[in-house]
């Protein structure tokens, strides 16, 4: 195939041989340009012959042959070169500069291209830069033919399609000024006229699509400039609203010093890259079932139906922006084990949610708006490393001029972003987005339910002196996805924490607010001291005094971490189980009281168990364990056989696997896991009744003095007398009755605590005059600790602080 109009950096003449079947002969193509500068060209060249085509294509790099060696060819090889191709056209000698350009690197050999000009004195330095810039252009063209042709190993392409690209021009951009030298032809393609070009980068990436400008920023950034040539397919709109393909090859030039001094390119029309067929018919097919998609979760799914595959995505994860949160309303793979731990932290409902601020990345993509594309080993933060390590694409979601959420594909395998690929991204992102908002309409009750619902489950559980605790919840799949499950772990004072579960009666907006109901009291319960069966008879009461039909069933669990020993009180509620440290399990025996809110005066009795290091406890709801298709003791039996042969080395997992089956669910499911370890060193504790006296602070600050002696700290004894006084004077002189002075010693600091039988909080003033004999007490103590506060207990408070002990003396301690 011949066409005319070829003219680029003193090249006159193109021609595009291409490998054959068999990978022994070059066979020409296309020809483009002038003929009669070099005319007469054979149509099939010897891989193994001797000609500047075959001899660039076996040695992978560029042969360039000025008039005098073009000449030393033809006389060495008569028959692929005639004399006459020496002359022009009229008869005269012709003095014709040749480059033979290899297509193709590597595994992926297409060709060659030959680009020749009367150009007497050779191509110089940077037109052998342009060209070869040129022919990779030429090469990204036979790999599109490539791609498209089923079932061939090697390119065959189809006569009538252009490789080489007529419309295209060369740039050179001087790095030290900013100042960019561009051809004609590249303003030509970008729509600009020549008198309106001012010579600067900015101008020409106004021109480009705007999810397109940082890929194109990017590419002539001297922080990431290489001698090695980089490459580029992006968009433009031209000024009469025509969308364009357009590829750009870059290659930096250094001066003598190695530093980039300039930076060649080549510009080209790449038509073979607007949307394929098969391309455009995945939009439409996508479009269409969204348009039928009616809740949040089927659109996600669709979008990952319709994604993964085309793609060969290994993860695709759908989410949406709820305030500064992101929610995730699809993962793919949804093992939890195939997404990073930031993911796995947040992993207490079906699908995780994360915090924006967390994540700079997905922050900046919503608030800019554009895709972002993330090479192999790019520098992610931790919470976006592991979802694509080969690859990371960060697609926003825009509808009605706002981003509702982002779509993650990620690839294991190191991945080169196609331009296809961002087409269809691009195309993918509004109509998901669209389809988010018209979910949304549709289903606004389900996601007031959800909402209220995952506001009042805790957001994160502590971390504990002595064990783990993990949870995780599962709405449920059929009917409304709203329930009555819930769970807590709630730190208390000298070494114990309560672990609680719950469930109320019913699927529906209101179970859910007895739910948070439920479990603030409990909490607060729990916090002013209250024994196991002391809280749990109170929240009963708080119930029936709410009168509501609805009851619930509550499991609560006051661990003592340093000894062990669990206290637990059943309210109707499906008994613990134990997985002990020889892996073997059991039901732990709970005496059980009836449901909450169905008698006031119901009584509570409580169980006490020991604990060994190693053991795990879990506590569950029966949505876990039973179903119209499983028994409960089936569904008991099933969790113990899971817990027996588990790793306890992480109890996410072990969560994970027992609730590994909960596919489809008629109830919610809600799962508390603690891992025991128990503590390596107990803290010492001592206790002091203070009495009325005179001098009752005297006997405090001695028993104080005496105690810190005995356990070996000397250093902070004056600062612990000093807020002792404090505090002990502050008691002493607001409340009546009793007065107790409780010091602990733990591994890296001291806590005092006064307890009194008066419920007013401390208040520390806002401005003492100087003048004034009192109110300076807890500015002291303020000023002296690194934390102090106030909790209520039954029948009063207690104030503490807490000093930290220099690690000299811990050390002296631990001796």
């Amino acid at each position: 195939m011949t066409r005319q109009g070829f003219a680029f950096c003193g090249a006159e003449l193109a021609a595009v041989y291409v490998l054959a079947e068999g990978g022994h002969e070059l066979h020409l193509t296309e020809m483009a340009g002038d003929r009669s500068v070099l005319y007469g060209l054979p149509a099939v060249l010897a891989v193994d012959g001797h000609s500047p085509a075959a001899d660039a294509f076996r040695s992978g790099n560029p042969l360039w042959l000025t008039p005098e060696g073009f000449a030393a060819y033809v006389e060495g090889d008569p028959h692929h070169f005639p004399g006459r191709v020496l002359r022009n056209s009229v008869g005269t000698p012709a003095k014709v500069s040749l480059g033979a350009l290899p297509l193709g690197r590597g595994a992926t050999e297409l060709g060659c291209l030959i680009v020749a000009g009367e150009v007497p004195d050779g191509f110089s330095s940077d037109r052998r830069s342009l060209l070869e810039l040129y022919a990779d252009q030429v090469a990204a063209g036979l790999e599109s033919v490539a791609a498209h042709a089923a079932g061939r190993t090697t390119p065959r392409p189809q006569m009538g399609r252009n490789l080489v690209p007529l419309q295209g021009g060369a740039f050179i951009v001087e790095l030290s000024t900013g100042r960019m030298e561009a051809h004609a032809l590249v303003l030509d393609l970008l729509g600009i006229p020549l008198e309106q070009f001012d010579g600067h980068v900015e101008t020409l990436l106004a021109c480009a699509i705007p999810d397109d400008i940082p890929a194109l920023m990017a590419i002539v950034d001297p922080g990431r400039l290489s001698s090695t040539a980089q490459q580029l397919a992006f968009r433009i709109r031209r000024p009469n609203g025509e969308l364009r393909w357009l590829g750009v090859r870059c290659r930096v030039q250094v001066d003598a010093d190695g530093k980039p001094e300039r930076v060649l390119g080549v510009v080209a029309d790449a038509a073979y890259l607007r949307p394929s067929a098969d391309e455009v018919s995945i939009v439409q097919r996508l479009s269409a079932t969204l348009a039928g998609a009616a809740t949040i979760r089927d659109v996600s799914q669709k979008v990952v139906a319709a994604l993964r595959e085309p793609l060969a995505a290994d993860r695709v994860a759908v989410a949406e922006l709820e305030g500064d949160r992101l929610v995730v309303t699809v993962l793919d793979p949804p093992e939890p084990d195939a997404w990073p731990d930031l993911w796995r932290s947040e992993w207490r409902s079906e699908w995780p949610d994360a915090s924006i601020h967390s994540l700079p990345t997905l922050q900046s993509a919503l608030r800019e708006g554009h895709m972002s594309l993330w090479p192999p080993g790019a520098d992610l933060e931790p919470g976006l490393q592991g979802i694509g390590p080969g690859g990371l694409a960060v697609v926003p979601l825009p509808a009605d001029g706002r981003m509702v959420g982002l779509c993650m594909v990620g690839w294991d395998d190191d991945h080169r972003f196609g331009p296809e690929e961002r087409s269809l991204l691009t195309a993918t992102a509004g109509l998901v987005g669209q389809a988010l908002v018209r979910a949304h309409a549709l289903d606004a009750g389900h996601e007031l339910a959800t909402m209220l619902q995952r506001s009042l489950l805790p957001r994160k559980l502590p971390e504990l002196p002595g064990g783990v605790a993990v949870a995780r919840y599962l709405p449920a799949t059929v009917g409304l996805e709203v329930g009555g499950d819930w769970y807590d772990v709630i730190p208390l004072r000298d070494g114990h924490v309560a672990l609680v579960i719950g469930d109320v009666q019913g699927h529906s907006a209101g179970a859910a607010t007895i739910m948070g109901q439920m479990r603030t009291a409990v909490r607060a319960y729990a916090v002013e001291g209250h024994p196991p069966d002391v809280v749990v008879a109170r929240a009963n009461r708080l119930l029936v005094g709410m009168e509501t039909d609805l009851f619930a069933t509550c499991l609560y669990v006051d661990l003592d971490m340093e000894e062990g020993i669990a206290r637990c009180v059943r309210a109707g509620h499906l008994p613990p189980i134990i997985r002990h440290p020889d892996s073997t399990t059991e039901e732990l025996a709970v005496e059980g009281g009836p449901p909450l809110g169905v008698l006031v005066d119901a009584e509570f009795p409580m169980t006490e168990a020991g604990l060994l290091p190693g053991t795990l406890l879990a506590l569950l709801t029966d949505g876990l364990v039973e179903s119209p298709s499983l028994y409960l003791e089936d569904g008991m039996r099933r969790v113990r056989e899971v817990l027996g042969p588990a790793d306890l080395e992480e109890p996410g997992r072990v969560a994970d696997e027992l609730l590994g089956s909960a596919n489809r669910r008629d109830d919610d499911v809600a799962l508390l896991l603690l891992r025991y370890d128990g503590t390596r060193v107990r803290p010492k504790r001592t206790h002091w009744t203070v009495w009325r006296l005179p001098n009752a602070v005297q006997h405090a600050r001695r028993f104080t003095a005496r105690t810190l002696r005995a356990w070996g700290v000397v250093e902070e004894l004056d600062i612990v007398l000093l807020v002792v006084s404090e505090l002990v004077t502050n008691a002493i002189a607001h409340t009546q009755g009793e007065v107790r002075l409780e010091l602990t010693l733990s591994a890296d600091r001291l806590r005092i605590a006064v307890n009194d039988a008066s419920p007013r909080s401390p208040v520390k003033p806002a401005d003492v005059n100087w003048q004034a004999t009192g109110g300076r007490g807890l500015l002291i103590v303020e000023a002296t600790t690194t934390a102090w506060g106030a909790v209520p207990l039954s029948g009063g408070k207690q104030v503490w602080a807490e000093i930290p002990l220099a690690p000299r003396e811990r050390q002296a301690k631990d001796s």
